[in-house]
């Protein structure tokens, strides 16, 4: 794709490495046809191609964002299946996030949908914040008629309750050997209130298996939402603080690994070495901690030798792939083959490759598109008929959990209990 950016413009960093990405694109529209909102919508700017363009426009003519835009940025999932798609390989990751920065620094949205949006910025990536907002949610369900129609469909996405924790709260979740690996889990902050579940399923499971976990007490959001709804300063005062944090436990005491449970967390911490490749105090150790960050079923699949125990019968699990983990981080047989390791038949999902409309805060943001979205992937996941659904991201197992009756649960939560850990109490009816 040709590009008029002027010499000055590409001495702006981020500008120069948006003109490199759109020079790849060559206008062949792949990417549409996996892209599951021009699917729905059937308009050129509901897909990469179309929004490719209008990022393309604003920066190129140092345009500020308007509600057209908007509208159409609004409308990515940024599910990145074009991306697996794409045969030139544009890293439309990088050109969504540059353009919706842009969007947000050029344009002033109307108030309620600016209110709205920070208050999901205030309160989802704060655990101790979600949590007084369930609280209230929970008080106020009972009238919830008289609420418009958005609003009672985000309030259905909040927990009726909230689960209790079974692991004490500690940094360093040690084991009575010399540990074969030492790593950090990225705990989350919506799954640790809503899932702790997850969490304590991975420590147990890595603590069986010789390995130490430490849980830095300080660090509670990965960045993932601000960075998604384009709050570039807010969400890179939360990279750095991670990345030192990490990075200094690193230096100290060493590392194997970073978990992360929560696919889209992981796919956003392999990328703070992108974000910080211009910053001379930080590209260095954002790099390492890129580089240190596994997907949990990733790294069990690399480094432990799992010790399977026969479940009682033969379950057909339907596994649904994260957008965040098989487009974004191309982490997709290894839950898949740690699965079938468990002696159980593993489902595939039709249409697999689309989103089930979680995608962060787009099932809030989005309600109608994520709905007919969810729609879809129940429907294909009824076809196939499992015992139950698998799945490693929590917004994906909030979401598909909204719309069907079949269990889902963690892949984190089916290895542990088929290496002597605790049946996920979801599954306790199977």
């Amino acid at each position: 794709m040709q590009t008029i950016f002027t010499p000055d413009q590409l001495k702006n960093k981020t500008n120069k490495s948006t003109e490199e990405i759109v020079r790849k694109c060559v206008h062949c529209g792949m990417c549409n046809a996996t892209c599951p909102t021009y699917q729905i919508l059937g308009d050129e700017l509901d897909g990469p191609r179309g929004r490719i363009y209008l990022i393309k426009d604003m920066l190129e003519n140092n345009k500020p964002g308007n509600e057209k835009v908007a509208k159409h940025l609004d409308r990515c999932l940024s599910c990145y299946a074009c991306m697996t798609t794409c045969p030139s390989q544009v890293n439309y990751m990088h050109l969504i996030d540059h353009g919706r920065n842009h969007l947000e620094k050029t344009y002033k949205r109307p108030i309620l949908e600016r209110s709205f949006r920070n208050l999901l910025s205030l309160t989802l990536p704060n655990p101790k914040t979600f949590k007084i907002l369930s609280i209230l949610v929970n008080i106020v369900r009972p009238i919830s008629f008289i609420f418009p129609e958005f609003i009672k469909n985000s309030m259905k996405l909040m927990p009726s309750k909230i689960p209790k924790k079974i692991l004490k709260n500690q940094k360093i979740y040690s084991v009575e050997k010399k540990p074969i690996a030492r790593v950090a889990l990225l705990t989350g902050c919506v799954q640790r209130v809503i899932s702790p579940e997850i969490n304590e399923s991975t420590i147990r499971l890595l603590n069986r298996h010789n390995v130490e976990v430490v849980v830095m007490p300080e660090i509670n959001c990965c960045g993932s939402l601000d960075h998604h709804l384009g709050k570039e300063k807010k969400s890179h005062e939360l990279f750095k603080k991670n990345i030192n944090l990490w990075h200094d436990e690193y230096l100290k005491n060493g590392l194997t690994a970073i978990i992360s449970n929560t696919s889209g967390c992981g796919t956003t911490l392999k990328d703070y070495g992108f974000i910080f490749r211009d910053d001379k105090e930080m590209k260095k150790k954002a790099k390492k901690i890129s580089e240190l960050t596994k997907d949990i079923t990733e790294f069990l699949d690399k480094n432990i030798k799992l010790d399977f125990k026969q479940s009682e019968k033969v379950y057909k699990i339907a596994y649904h792939s994260p957008c965040s983990m098989q487009h974004g981080q191309k982490v997709h047989q290894q839950p898949i083959d740690l699965i079938k390791k468990t002696g159980n038949e593993v489902l595939d999902i039709p249409e697999g490759h689309l989103c089930c409309g979680s995608a962060g805060t787009y099932n809030i943001l989005q309600q109608k598109i994520a709905k007919t979205l969810l729609k879809n992937k129940v429907e294909n996941i009824n076809k196939i008929g499992p015992d139950f659904i698998s799945t490693g991201n929590i917004g994906c197992m909030t979401q598909i959990a909204s719309g069907i009756e079949i269990p889902i649960v963690h892949t984190v939560e089916v290895i542990d209990w088929l290496t002597g850990g605790p049946k996920p109490t979801k599954l306790n009816n199977l």
